[in-house]
């Protein structure tokens, strides 16, 4: 399952499990290849939520799931898309063929992503494995009582938890893989996943996807 995980730049991730193809806050995407089951995204904000992505991946069967209150800005994408399914953080929903939770994610100091917009992460269930994918957060209570086979955690600091903040959290949570995300573009450098494998401790097994 790890080798179907793609992180293609920031916090833009595309997996696959032989069946249906999943996007998680697609951006900077180089192609067209409208090959999207499902778009999943864990806030507005321009490098998560970005319409002329969602437009190169959707095809006449794409489902987008957003938050709840990004309804209307969605709506700027109603035509790429089959289909608009919103959710609140703390739920699970089952969306044609796939299975997912939703997580909380929310700066704790911070004034970026207020805990009151009720953006989300994700933990989806996908060919028998839970992946959590944690959004824009800092180590939350919420995040903290996750189950997982597979995490893949924020790192960059500014806007989200820093490195180590996200090796404590994994430590916490000691999913089989770690994959650290939302670095080496806008925010963040390849120094902060060699901090970040650094942190983590056995039996986790750190992949790093964005070199």
């Amino acid at each position: 399952m790890i080798d179907n995980i793609e992180v293609l730049t920031h916090s833009s991730i595309r997996i696959t499990d032989g069946k249906c193809i999943l996007y998680i806050d697609p951006f900077d995407i180089k192609n067209e290849p409208k090959d999207a089951d499902y778009i999943f995204v864990t806030h507005d904000h321009y490098d998560h939520f970005s319409p002329k992505d969602i437009e190169k991946i959707s095809c006449e069967r794409t489902v987008l799931i957003v938050p709840e209150k990004m309804e209307k800005k969605a709506k700027e994408v109603s035509s790429f898309v089959s289909e608009i399914y919103t959710v609140k953080p703390g739920t699970y929903h089952e969306v044609g063929n796939i299975e997912f939770e939703t997580v909380p994610a929310y700066n704790i100091l911070k004034p970026f992503h207020i805990k009151g917009m009720e953006w989300v992460g994700y933990i989806l269930h996908v060919d028998g494995k839970r992946i959590y994918i944690a959004g824009d957060t800092d180590e939350i209570p919420e995040a903290k009582e996750v189950k997982c086979d597979i995490a893949l955690v924020p790192i960059g600091g500014t806007y989200t938890m820093d490195a180590k903040k996200a090796a404590d959290l994994v430590n916490i949570l000691r999913p089989e893989y770690a994959i650290p995300t939302h670095y080496g573009s806008i925010v963040g450098t390849v120094k902060d996943a060699d901090t970040f494998v650094a942190n983590v401790k056995d039996p986790v097994k750190v992949v790093v996807k964005i070199k």
